[in-house]
């Protein structure tokens, strides 16, 4: 977790400092367009969270020998943290940016460990109970995440239509 960590840090750092230099210098692409896709994706994800439950979750898996970077993928770096950063980077200065984005990290990783230690601790004693919470949250959660996701393709496309 450690690891993702810090490759989660290392992106988002370099998204707020660099922000849409990144995509009007580097990719040739507008944000807009990064938020449509990004809000696909999410959809796609938050479908088959709908439709799978837990089981989803083994698709967004990588091999265990790449494990830091099978956990900062799917789980710390998205769309919508990559948005995140961007924003951060915007409306704060490089230094103040660096240290919100290390900071929420840390608290995300450090969430992220309490609550495995809590699963963990359950599990054992109330293994058809913890199933069935998390099948209902990975649910719920499904619904968060499909509502960001047409959030961000409606903003994407909201950003993209005002250039005109």
């Amino acid at each position: 977790m450690i690891r993702a960590g810090l490759i989660a840090s290392s992106v988002f750092c370099c998204f707020a400092i660099l922000g849409d230099a990144i995509f009007s210098h580097m990719v040739h692409a507008e944000f807009a367009s990064f938020q449509i896709f990004g809000g696909v994706i999410f959809l796609l994800v938050g479908l088959q969270y709908v439709f799978y439950g837990p089981k989803a979750i083994e698709i967004l898996r990588g091999e265990s020998k790449h494990i830091a970077g099978a956990i900062a993928m799917p789980v710390l770096i998205g769309p919508g943290t990559i948005s995140a950063s961007m924003i951060i980077g915007k409306k704060h200065d490089q230094l103040s940016a660096i240290a919100i984005v290390i900071v929420t990290v840390i608290t995300s990783i450090t969430l992220i460990i309490a609550l495995k230690a809590l699963h963990d601790f359950v599990r054992p004693r109330q293994e058809r109970l913890v199933q069935r919470y998390i099948e209902i949250t990975g649910r719920i959660v499904a619904l968060f995440v499909g509502t960001v996701a047409v959030e961000m393709i409606m903003q994407g496309i909201y950003t993209w239509t005002n250039k005109f």
